[in-house]
């Protein structure tokens, strides 16, 4: 039984130690947040490591399709703004 006890701590110090996290970490699910990030980049069809000008490309693109005067509606305006500025907002200074 102590065996098993000190297998546990060392599999924990050893997830640690080569992942950055605990192993109960991966057992929570992904903050609000991170989901948000997720579905803004899902929404304007961009990826993680894109730049503002891809964003606003995206978003343009976007708007286009989704535009009350081309059939859409302005709640889909509004998400894609907020995904716009939400994406915008994580993006470091230097982009």
């Amino acid at each position: 039984m102590i065996r098993l006890l000190y297998l546990a701590v060392a599999v924990c110090l050893a997830c640690k130690f080569l992942f950055g996290r605990w192993p109960w970490d991966y057992l929570r699910p992904p903050s609000t947040r991170s989901q948000a990030l997720f579905r803004a980049r899902k929404l304007l069809a961009v990826r993680s490591d894109a730049s503002r000008a891809e964003v606003l490309d995206a978003h343009k693109r976007l708007i286009t399709v989704v535009h009350p005067d081309k059939g859409g509606s302005n709640s889909q305006v509004h998400e894609a703004n907020a995904a716009r500025d939400l994406l915008l907002d994580e993006l470091p200074d230097g982009n």
